[in-house]
């Protein structure tokens, strides 16, 4: 026997259903692809993108043409005859002074100051963000505090005492006096980017490590730097970048044969003597700039990950 009862109320729960589904999806409407905002939006990301690659642009074209080509004044044009010989003369024909050798001397140059200065700046920043984050010792607070000052203090107001300091020691003018020195600035940054980076750790890990009998190295070793790419990434490209573009510390704390690439460059751009040839500048300046670009390309994931966890908190 059918229970007619059951029925209408089954039918009954059904209707709202069905008038709801017949309604319609309910909710924001897309917005279309061409609306104003993302036309000014991608207007403005356009208008920046120009804006830094249309130098690099002119750059690119007038190291790729000849000097007769580049006399007939369009800047602008791709070149009608592509030639590299800019391109060999900057590298190591082009006079620097006295040297006529280019850029390769200031390039082995500056990866002899840049190498060393990096990996100990890192090494020695990274254990101490490591202790200034896990560890608490007694003058922790006050060392901090010590970092901070020097980390934002102008370098160029401390040139004359380091001078001094160097040429006592006996190592002014020498690549070792510039490695000191770069690795000396660098610390402080770096250390903070550490201690933050470590300090958003779960914390557990180093406590359970503790607690299975694990010491300051171990932790550190076994622990800490498996998870530290990308601040380490992070360290790397800003030393790398600040190191590699150097010039004043280059042209202060070194003699003509120590130069970097940077002051190089600038002997090479500036010189007063001959004629002035802007394709062999042109691609001077993009072999200077080359390194510091491959690496963040390389690493730009990595690096907004990094820096993101390390930012600097309270």
């Amino acid at each position: 026997m059918v229970d007619h009862s059951a029925l209408n109320t089954q039918a009954s729960a059904v209707r709202p259903v069905a008038s709801r589904l017949g309604e319609g999806p309910k909710g924001a409407k897309p917005k279309p692809m061409l609306s104003r905002r993302n036309i000014m939006l991608y207007g403005i990301l356009f208008v920046a993108a120009a804006y830094y690659l249309l130098p690099l642009y002119v750059m690119v074209v007038t190291s790729l043409k000849g000097m007769p080509e580049i006399r007939m004044g369009n800047i602008f044009s791709p070149p009608m005859e592509i030639t590299f010989e800019p391109w060999v003369k900057a590298w190591s024909q082009a006079c620097t002074g006295l040297n006529c050798d280019g850029l390769s001397r200031g390039f082995w140059n500056s990866v002899r100051i840049m190498v060393p200065s990096t990996v100990v700046s890192i090494a020695i920043a990274s254990v101490s963000g490591y202790a200034l984050a896990n560890w608490r010792f007694k003058g922790a607070e006050l060392f901090f505090s010590i970092l901070v000052i020097g980390a934002f203090i102008p370098y160029q107001v401390m040139i004359y005492p380091i001078v001094i300091v160097l040429r006592e020691i006996g190592i002014y003018g020498s690549l070792t006096g510039l490695i000191i020195v770069h690795t000396i600035f660098g610390m402080p940054i770096l250390t903070l980017l550490f201690r933050n980076y470590f300090a958003s750790l779960p914390e557990e890990l180093f406590k359970a490590a503790r607690i299975d009998g694990a010491g300051f190295w171990q932790i550190y070793f076994r622990i800490m730097l498996p998870m530290s790419l990308p601040i380490f990434v992070v360290a790397m490209i800003l030393q790398v970048t600040g190191i590699w573009n150097d010039f004043l510390f280059g042209v202060v704390f070194t003699r003509p044969e120590y130069y970097p690439m940077t002051v190089q460059l600038n002997n090479i751009v500036n010189s007063v003597q001959g004629v002035k040839e802007y394709n062999v500048n042109m691609a001077a300046t993009i072999l200077t700039g080359a390194v510091p670009l491959f690496i963040y390309f390389v690493s730009g994931r990595l690096f907004v990950r990094g820096i993101a966890a390390g930012a600097v908190k309270g």
